[in-house]
């Protein structure tokens, strides 16, 4: 998974919308989602290469951050306490 920079924030934000849109409920708002998704795309990398899971191009690296996102935006939800 190698993009450029400006590539990884983009696939980041669109992760983390998407993320928000998976997990549903009220959440932290879009821009706390959009940060959750550029941080999860590094995650999302983490847990797909630990998974022996191979991600190619923008889809795969969509994938891969909203993976990321996902469980980030979950966590976080547990931690501060947002239920539905």
């Amino acid at each position: 998974m190698y993009h450029s920079f400006i590539g990884w924030v983009l696939i980041g934000l669109i992760a983390g919308w998407l993320g928000g849109k998976v997990t549903r409920g009220k959440g932290f708002g879009l821009l706390a989602n959009l940060f959750l998704g550029l941080v999860g795309a590094v995650i999302g990398g983490w847990i797909f290469g630990r998974l022996g899971v191979e991600s190619f191009g923008f889809i795969g690296g969509l994938a891969a951050a909203t993976v990321g996102a996902v469980v980030l935006v979950g966590i976080g939800r547990l931690l501060a306490g947002a239920h539905d």
